[in-house]
């Protein structure tokens, strides 16, 4: 008996181990799972049987095969239930996918379903949502560079066909064709720079600078501006500041461009303030102003490209100066945000590395 015994044990674990192999070679989910309950259920059960023609001789001893006949049919009924709870959310999951992949870009999977089927359909829902945006993004793109083009262009034709039917002379309307076409030149520049950031045709030579320097130098470039508004200017810097590994001249204009949209958006008797400090192996640079602050929808979208807000953006710019300086500050290394001041007014602050390596980044 104990020879039968082993020689079923071990038919048994023979069969097992083959029909795994099988059911990984199997192509759908849904296929291995009814492979594997029928398995399951009749490993047992042929196992038992085996023994049982050897050992019972009689009718009552064979009822147990009976029983362990119906317990692998019951094994067999709940392996075909669980395959079906776990394939259904998955099949839910597919249906969604595919309603993504042909344009419906609101389709969402259901999150119900075993932790693991339910964390891929989370993360499904996540990335819609940000396809989502970045369609929305897109669409808005296009409407404001159209926008942006068409207005000086307008104008331009509005002056040109004055001029030829004689009703203004051409000097009266040179300096306002001028201050169009720079309009436009400075607006497709941007437009190319931020082409060449997100293609990563940007290549930034980094060195060691010190930012004290540029501060000042930004500071002296808005100055009239902010004389003439009657708003304060002030910098705090920490006494034991690090050099910073950056492209000095990218640097300036980040800073340029945040004082100037803080500037616009502070009150007069207001102040505007740069602190620079450390933080360990980088340099944190903040525009603090005075302001109204920023509406949350600025703080989640003032860095997306033509995006205007009641905080985020002028309304005499093209709403690509926070986007270009995103681009700037990571093709740098360094992060960029914007936050609330517990005073009142409002924070943009990006980071630096400090001086240590050498080389060149590209974006």
């Amino acid at each position: 008996m104990i020879l039968l015994a082993a020689i079923v044990a071990v038919g048994t674990l023979t069969a097992g181990l083959v029909v795994a192999v099988i059911c990984r070679r199997l192509p759908s989910v849904r296929l291995q799972l009814a492979v594997f309950g029928v398995t399951v259920a009749l490993l047992p059960l042929v196992a038992i049987i085996s023994t049982g023609v050897v050992m019972f001789d009689s009718t009552h001893d064979l009822t147990i095969v009976l029983v362990a006949s119906a317990g692998a049919l019951a094994a067999l009924v709940g392996a075909f239930v669980l395959g079906r709870s776990i394939l259904e959310p998955m099949l839910r999951l597919r249906t969604a996918s595919a309603d993504l992949a042909a344009g419906h870009l609101g389709a969402r999977a259901d999150e119900s379903g075993p932790t693991e089927v339910a964390e891929v359909a989370r993360a499904f829902n996540q990335m819609g949502d940000r396809l989502e945006e970045l369609f929305d993004a897109r669409r808005q793109l296009v409407a404001w560079a159209s926008h942006d083009l068409r207005t000086p262009l307008a104008s331009l034709q509005a002056m040109l066909e004055a001029v030829e039917d004689g009703l203004a002379e051409p000097e009266d309307y040179l300096p306002a064709m001028r201050d169009q076409v720079t309009a436009l030149g400075a607006l497709v520049d941007d437009l190319f720079e931020l082409a060449r950031l997100d293609s990563g045709a940007l290549t930034i030579e980094l060195r060691d600078a010190g930012i004290e320097g540029l501060v000042e130098s930004c500071l002296r470039g808005v100055e009239a501006e902010a004389s003439a508004r009657q708003i304060s200017l002030e910098t705090r810097i920490d006494d034991a500041l690090p050099l910073a590994r950056c492209a000095p001249e990218k640097v300036e204009r980040v800073l340029s461009n945040l004082v100037r949209n803080a500037l616009r958006h502070t009150p007069s008797d207001g102040a505007v303030a740069i602190v620079v400090r450390p933080d360990e192996r980088e340099l944190v640079v903040e525009v603090e102003d005075t302001g109204e602050g920023f509406a949350p929808e600025a703080l989640r979208r003032m860095f997306d490209r033509f995006w205007r807000g009641d905080r985020a953006r002028s309304a005499d710019g093209a709403g690509l100066g926070l986007a270009i300086a995103r681009g700037l500050v990571e093709a740098q290394g360094g992060r960029i945000w914007a936050e609330n001041r517990q005073g009142g007014g409002g924070r943009v602050c990006f980071t630096l590395p400090a001086a240590a390596s050498r080389g060149l980044v590209s974006s």
